[in-house]
């Protein structure tokens, strides 16, 4: 059976703000949660960013949901010696109930120490080396490593949970889908895409979860629903590799003008209507996906998620 979690966007909202709908969240019946890790929003509308571990570690005393980023780079920004640390405190403070998201990342993020923005196949070499020694540093014991990109001398993390912590692949394309088939725990997406779910399962993930995200814009009317993913969230329906490689937010903005009203009420489900959104979300389901995190894009979070306990998610189950 699928679980259901709530999507916190750190692109849109503040620490506290996201505290108060994990909360909320929970009471509503999600059942984890997904949060996003960025340095910068992908607009200046969306207008938020904070760092995700110190919002974490609120979380940790606010709810009891397990957490998994969604996702973090552990490449060039913030090296994996440090996410290891980071990630090995979140899943303490949590009781073990925190999963590793982790990806290649975005140019709009990882681009802001003046380091060059690799090749996607250099990346997915990069994103490798990161994970084995994610995973060396929480076995525990002193940790000397010298890779193709990365150095740790002497170094060793002392506060560790009770497991190694697990980490989740993102994949875009069949090259990146394969390779969290081959090292990842887990597979995470933001399509409802049947085949590169197979891909993920025929490539060596067969037995592992399939996390997907998804964003909806309910409103009491169609159109300011409409209005708010438009103004927010167009780049999500931004072709090829333009989400990898631009890298401001304002360059995001000049693409998203590209992006017509229409072409976005198709993307998104907006509106109060129940079975608009149950559409949309049930072809996760028909994708295979294991669990499914659900953003509220639009600002009457109590009518999102009183129409989620009432309306959407007794239908879904």
């Amino acid at each position: 059976m699928v679980k259901f979690g709530y999507f916190l966007a750190s692109e849109q909202f503040g620490p506290k703000e996201l505290v108060e709908q994990a909360k909320r969240a929970e009471q509503a019946g999600f059942e984890r949660l997904w949060i996003s890790d960025h340095f910068h929003p992908w607009n200046d509308a969306e207008g938020q960013s904070p760092f995700v571990w110190g919002t974490i570690g609120a979380l940790s005393e606010a709810t009891d949901l397990p957490i998994t980023t969604a996702v973090t780079c552990p490449t060039v920004r913030i090296h994996p010696l440090i996410i290891a640390q980071a990630a090995a405190t979140a899943a303490v403070q949590l009781d073990g109930n925190f999963i590793l998201g982790v990806g290649s990342g975005e140019a709009l993020n990882e681009h802001i120490l003046g380091d060059p923005w690799p090749s996607p196949a250099v990346r997915l070499e990069m994103l490798e080396e990161a994970v084995q020694l994610i995973r060396r540093l929480h076995r525990g014991g002193n940790v000397n490593h010298r890779g193709e990109y990365y150095t740790v001398q002497d170094a060793r993390i002392y506060t560790l949970p009770d497991a190694p912590v697990p980490i989740y692949i993102s994949g875009f394309g069949p090259q990146a889908t394969q390779l969290a088939a081959r090292i990842g725990d887990g597979f995470c997406t933001v399509l409802p895409d049947a085949d590169a779910v197979d891909t993920f399962r025929t490539a060596g993930g067969d037995a592992k979860p399939v996390q997907a995200g998804a964003k909806v814009s309910w409103s009491r009317d169609e159109e300011s629903g409409l209005d708010a993913a438009h103004r927010l969230w167009a780049n999500e329906l931004l072709p090829g590799q333009l989400s990898q490689t631009l890298p401001r937010p304002r360059d995001f903005e000049d693409a998203m003008s590209l992006i017509d009203r229409e072409s976005t009420r198709d993307h998104f489900a907006t509106g109060p209507d129940p079975e608009r959104h149950i559409r949309q979300l049930r072809q996760y389901l028909d994708a295979g996906v294991d669990e499914l995190y659900v953003q509220q894009i639009g600002p009457d979070l109590d009518g999102f998620f009183t129409a989620w306990e009432k309306e959407i998610q007794p239908v879904l189950s």
